[in-house]
């Protein structure tokens, strides 16, 4: 499941509020909390907010990052019997516009059953995150003297 967004903001200036891990509790509905380090193998400490669900601690393992254009996890769970690849990517669509891609692949043995059982609600995570990251963004990019729209 994937939620897209545009966002009016150079990709450089999306990659910055993605990358200051230690700021995601003042802005990221979906992840309160962030720790860990943004290299390949690096381990990851996330506090996960699903809506109408209790705050989760989670440890994900980057296995991919390119700065200005995506941050990629590994997630395992229940002994291997879900493991899911969580996906961060901005594509730069002009100089100072992107789209916003967020979304999650699961898989293992039980990985369609949660995927189907909280598939809403990883959804509208992905959304809220998504909306939070567009207005952090484009409030920064306003703050360095950009100028973006209210269109997405």
């Amino acid at each position: 499941m994937e939620h897209r967004i545009g966002v009016q903001a150079p990709a450089r200036v999306v990659w910055e509020v993605l990358a200051d891990l230690d700021s995601w509790s003042q802005w990221n509905p979906l992840y309160t909390k962030a720790q860990g380090k943004l290299a390949i193998g690096g381990a990851l400490v996330l506090t996960l907010q699903l809506p109408d669900e209790s705050p989760e601690t989670i440890r994900p393992v980057v296995t991919d990052w390119t700065p200005d254009s995506l941050l990629h996890w590994k997630l395992t769970l229940a002994g291997g019997l879900v493991r899911s690849v969580r996906y961060l990517e901005i594509d730069e669509l002009a100089e100072a516009s992107c789209i916003f891609a967020n979304g999650e692949i699961m898989g293992g043995l039980l990985g369609r059953y949660v995927a189907k059982r909280m598939g809403r609600k990883m959804y509208r995570g992905f959304a809220a995150m998504g909306e939070a990251l567009k207005v952090r963004a484009e409030a920064r990019w306003r703050a360095e003297g950009g100028n973006p729209t209210s269109a997405s």
